[in-house]
């Protein structure tokens, strides 16, 4: 796997940002390398054979961990969690239940 340059064009110029959304473009560009880096290891790690579900295999991995997180740092409160992550509040609640989280 490769890191496409057009991708990095993509991301705000750090520089020209202040304050929180500094930070954030910051983050954002240390939570991209580090996935980068994850699905590399986890590429070399099929060593000769190409994988045939990558996609539900690292969804599984991230999706529990982030629904958690997101769940805890809402206070459990499920409407706020689900509004965080953009997603409707029923479809949170299916997620949570298919990863036993409530």
């Amino acid at each position: 796997m490769t890191y496409s340059s057009s991708t990095a064009t993509s991301q705000p110029n750090v520089s020209s940002l202040n304050g929180s959304a500094r930070r954030a473009a910051e983050c954002h560009h240390d939570v991209h390398e580090t996935i980068i880096d994850a699905l590399d290891i986890l590429w070399d790690a099929f060593e000769e054979d190409q994988p045939s579900n990558l996609y539900q295999l690292v969804m599984g991995q991230v999706e529990r961990p982030l629904l958690a997180r997101v769940l805890e740092r809402c206070d459990h409160n499920q409407s706020r969690a689900a509004a965080c992550l953009g997603i409707n509040r029923s479809t949170l609640r299916k997620k949570l239940r298919d990863h036993d989280l409530i």
